[in-house]
């Protein structure tokens, strides 16, 4: 099915709408064209007309953050988009996988990145929960592969860091004791750090408890955003009210040596209406009826339609604005180390209101 879509913009944004840079800091190359004619006639040189928004964002004012502690997330797809210049004490390379045999897969090279002066950390992943289930069992094959897996690939690095998201609900304790094990193989000397969600209070059964995963890690990374998702109703990635909440029940849990609390750069967007998907036969006669088709074409004896639809989309963003209130809210709370997910989502000017203190 093909179906042309004409799609009605309608941005709710974050935090009153927010902004880091103004029209005049919006900088759009305008791309050359060049038509050759035929002859001796000269070339023509048609330049095109730059897009400006039409809308305003809010300019940060104040002081800029001063953080003991910046960390940021770089995928190694997206290299060209992280710039050492900007203040990080901590680099985030995202990431080596798992696979069902306890080996690491996609293992960022560590000599691809220059970080300067910054700390590089290899992250770890397992994006299903049923193989997050089979390699955390413990005195298997394969979970013992996988901790020396880590270890070795962990060498190059200066620390660790383990961001299993979908941990089953009964493996809360193979979990902690995989993290331990982790903890004492690598050593001392290796940086150990750990993600786990927003949270505002202790779960019953939680897979991710706060305090006792602390004990066995460096630096414990809060996850404080997707309060809401692609598939809930729309609103921020990360509220300040709903960041206050998170942030409270941290520091209640994790020591302030250990805690790094995680903000976003990124934001979402949701439709009223679904438009792409698979249908029935009295499905796809349905919306045609609804949309008013008059007409079905038979493309290789394969009938198709178009039809025109009024899509209200609503998006919520992040801008230098709306990730400063949320800096802002947790230094004022005493919080000196504070994670971005992830770099080249963001506002550039961003960087411009963090310091690092030494």
């Amino acid at each position: 099915m093909k179906k042309s879509i004409s799609l009605f913009l309608i941005l709710s944004v974050f935090c009153c709408a927010c902004s880091a840079r103004g029209k005049a800091d919006i900088e759009v190359p305008t791309e050359e064209v060049e038509y050759a004619l035929k002859g001796d006639e000269p070339s023509v040189i048609v330049e095109e007309e730059p897009l400006l928004p039409l809308y305003t964002l809010r300019q940060p004012i104040g002081k800029p953050v001063q953080l003991r502690e910046s960390w940021g997330y770089v995928m190694q797809s997206r290299l060209e988009e992280y710039d050492n210049s900007i203040p990080l004490t901590d680099v985030c390379f995202f990431s080596a996988d798992v696979n069902c045999y306890g080996e690491l897969t996609g293992i960022p090279n560590r000599s691809h990145i220059n970080t300067k002066g910054a700390r590089c950390h290899l992250v770890i992943t397992c994006d299903s929960k049923s193989l997050t289930h089979f390699i955390l069992e413990p005195g298997t094959k394969v979970r013992n592969n996988l901790l020396k897996s880590i270890v070795k690939a962990g060498a190059a690095y200066d620390g660790v860091q383990i961001d299993f998201e979908l941990v089953p609900a009964r493996d809360r304790k193979n979990f902690i004791s995989f993290c331990s094990d982790l903890r004492y193989m690598l050593g001392k000397a290796k940086w150990f750090s750990i993600c786990v969600p927003a949270r505002f209070k202790l779960l019953s059964e939680d897979i991710y408890p706060y305090a006792e995963i602390a004990n066995y890690c460096d630096r414990v990374f809060v996850m404080a955003y997707d309060e809401h998702w692609s598939t809930s109703k729309p609103g921020a990635v990360a509220s300040v009210e709903w960041c206050r909440k998170v942030m409270e029940y941290a520091q209640k849990s994790i020591p302030p040596k250990k805690l790094v609390m995680g903000l976003p750069f990124y934001g979402r967007t949701w439709a009223n209406e679904t438009t792409a998907g698979a249908w029935y036969f009295s499905g796809a006669n349905r919306i045609m009826t609804e949309h008013k088709v008059t007409e079905v074409n038979y493309d290789e004896d394969i009938p198709t339609f178009k039809y025109t639809a009024e899509v209200e989309v609503t998006g919520y963003f992040n801008d230098t604005w709306s990730v400063l209130q949320l800096a802002r809210l947790y230094e004022d709370a005493g919080i000196q180390k504070m994670g971005f997910w992830r770099i080249g989502q963001e506002d550039p000017a961003f960087w411009n209101w963090i310091k690092i203190s030494k």
